[in-house]
C-alpha cells in the first residue's frame, strides 16, 4: 500500500496527508481528521503550525502527481498500461481482454465499472475509474502480484479532472461516443475532448485504436500518435461480414487484405466491435491469428452484459445499458431472435443528463409490447421528477410505473408466457440501489433467481 493519501478516511498512522483541492471539495478541511487518523506528515498550500511535519507548496495536485511518479512510476512502468474509453463497450472490452491475455498467461489486472480483477475478482471500486491514490494501490497490487499488464477504463469525468495525468498508456482503445454525461460537460464536442486525452497521453512507441465509424473519430486521430483503425467501413481491421444465431455471433474480418473468421459467445452487431477492438489489441501485442480465434471462441461476456436467464421457453435479459444508444443496440439484437414479446423493467439515474430520459423511454415504447418504469438510482433526485421527465411526451398506454424495483421485476417475470423475452436494464452488475448517501444493498439477478425460486 502506497503511504501517500488525499482522503483524510484513509489514513493509516504514519501515512502523510496531501490537501487537494478537487471537483469537489478542499482538502485543507480535512488536514486535522488526517492528523487525528494519524498522519505525520501534511502538504498544504497555506503555512499554518498544524503539529506535524508540514510542507507548503503553490500547488498541491502537482506535488502528488510529482511524488507518485517519483516513487511509484519506476515500478508500474514495467507493466503494459491499455486504456478504454468510450460512452458504451468500455467494460465488456476491457473484461475480454483481460480474460484472454490471462488465458494466455500472461498475467493481467482490470480496473474499471465492474471492480478490481487479477484473474478473478479482488474488490469492488466506487468509481470506473478511482481517485489517484486509491488507482496507485491497485497499480501496486497488481505489480506485487506479478502482473505484466493493466487494462484500465477510463472515464470521461476521471480524464477531465486530472486523475490519470502521472501515467503513459501502451495502448488507447476508443469505442464510440454517443449521449451522456452531458450534464458534467454541456456539449457533445466537451464530452468528446474530454476522453481525447487519453490519446494524448500514450507513450512515444504506443498505439491508438480506434473504432472508424464512429462519428466522433476525427477527435482520436491524432497526427502526433501511432493509429490503427476497426469497422464496418474501410479500416486496418475490417468487418467483412457477420451472422448471428442464440449461440453467438459468427463474423469474418480483413488485416491486410488477409481474412479471418472467428466465433463469440457474444451476441449482437455491437458486440462485433466489442470483440474486434480486442483482437486489435492481442493482434498488435504479436499473438498469432490462431491464438486469438482459440481465445475468442471461449470468452464469456462480463457480468451484467447481456446477462441471460432461461425461464421456460422465456428469455430474462440483465444488462447494464443506460443510454440511447445502449439501448437501441440492445434492441436491435434481441429483435434479430424475437419469437414472442418483448417487455421491459427499467428506469433512470437520478443527478444525471435529464435529456436522454424521455429519448429513452420513446425507444422502449417504440420497440416493446409493455414496460415498468422503475426506480434506478434517484441519488438526491425526486423520483417524481425523474418519472416526469421520463414520460415527458409520451403518447402511449402500455406501461405502468412502479417505484419499487423489486417488484416491478417480478411484475415483469409474471408477464412471460411463451417464447417471451424480458429486459432489465440500467443497473447491471451493480450490488446496490443509491438512494440519497445509503447505499441500499440490490441486484437485478439476485432478485430474479429469488423469484424464479418462489414460482
Amino acid at each position: 500500500m502506497i503511504e501517500i493519501q488525499t482522503d483524510s478516511r484513509k489514513i493509516k498512522p504514519g501515512d502523510t496527508f496531501v490537501a487537494v483541492k478537487c471537483e469537489v471539495n478542499d482538502g485543507h478541511q480535512y488536514i486535522e481528521k488526517a492528523i487525528e487518523a494519524g498522519a505525520t506528515k501534511v502538504v498544504v498550500e497555506h503555512a499554518k503550525d498544524y503539529g506535524v511535519e508540514t510542507i507548503v507548496v503553490e500547488d498541491t495536485r502537482d506535488y502528488l502527481n510529482q511524488y507518485l511518479k517519483e516513487h511509484y512510476n519506476p515500478y508500474i512502468e514495467k507493466m503494459n498500461f491499455i486504456g478504454i474509453t468510450g460512452t458504451n463497450g468500455k467494460t465488456t472490452t476491457a473484461m475480454l481482454l483481460h480474460d484472454a491475455l490471462n488465458l494466455l498467461g500472461e498475467k493481467t489486472a482490470y480496473i474499471g465499472t465492474v471492480g478490481f480483477y487479477i484473474r478473478k475478482k479482488v474488490c469492488s471500486l466506487p468509481n470506473t475509474t478511482v481517485d489517484t491514490c486509491d488507482m496507485y494501490n491497485l497499480f501496486m497490487q497488481a505489480y506485487e502480484a506479478g502482473c505484466k499488464n493493466i487494462v484500465m477504463e477510463m472515464s470521461s469525468h476521471a480524464l477531465e479532472n486530472g486523475r490519470c495525468e502521472t501515467l503513459e498508456f501502451d495502448y488507447a482503445l476508443f469505442t464510440n461516443l454517443t449521449q451522456d454525461h452531458l450534464d458534467e460537460h454541456g456539449t457533445m464536442e466537451n464530452y468528446a475532448l474530454a476522453k481525447q486525452k487519453l490519446f494524448k497521453r500514450l507513450k512515444s512507441k504506443g498505439t491508438a485504436i480506434i473504432n472508424r465509424d464512429d462519428d466522433y473519430f476525427p477527435y482520436f486521430d491524432l497526427k502526433e500518435n501511432h493509429t490503427i483503425s476497426f469497422g464496418f467501413e474501410p479500416s486496418n481491421y475490417q468487418i467483412l461480414s457477420y451472422h448471428m444465431s442464440n449461440t453467438g455471433t459468427d463474423f469474418t474480418y480483413q488485416i491486410e487484405e488477409k481474412e479471418y473468421s472467428v466465433h463469440t459467445l457474444l451476441l449482437g452487431r455491437y458486440n462485433i466491435y466489442n470483440v474486434l477492438g480486442v483482437i486489435a489489441v492481442l493482434h498488435e501485442m504479436q499473438i498469432p491469428n490462431d491464438t486469438i480465434a482459440d481465445l475468442i471462441s471461449k470468452l464469456k461476456p462480463p457480468v451484467g452484459r447481456m446477462d441471460t436467464i432461461l425461464y421456460k421457453s422465456n428469455s430474462i435479459i440483465i444488462d447494464y445499458a443506460h443510454t440511447p444508444d445502449a439501448f437501441a443496440n440492445l434492441f436491435h439484437t434481441v429483435k434479430e431472435f424475437q419469437k414472442g414479446n418483448i417487455y421491459v423493467v427499467f428506469g433512470c439515474t437520478g443527478d444525471r443528463d435529464r435529456t436522454k430520459r424521455s429519448i429513452m423511454t420513446n425507444m422502449v415504447a417504440e420497440l416493446s409490447n409493455y414496460f415498468i418504469i422503475t426506480n434506478d438510482d434517484p441519488h438526491f433526485e425526486d423520483t417524481t421528477q425523474i418519472v416526469n421527465d421520463m414520460i415527458a411526451g409520451l403518447e402511449c398506454d402500455h406501461y405502468e410505473i412502479c417505484l419499487d424495483r423489486k417488484l416491478a421485476i417480478q411484475k415483469g417475470i409474471d408477464l412471460l408466457k411463451k417464447d417471451d423475452i424480458l429486459l432489465i436494464l440500467g443497473k447491471g452488475h451493480e450490488e446496490f440501489m443509491i438512494v440519497g448517501k445509503e447505499y441500499i444493498p440490490f441486484n437485478d439477478k439476485k432478485e430474479v433467481l429469488a423469484y424464479l425460486e418462489e414460482l
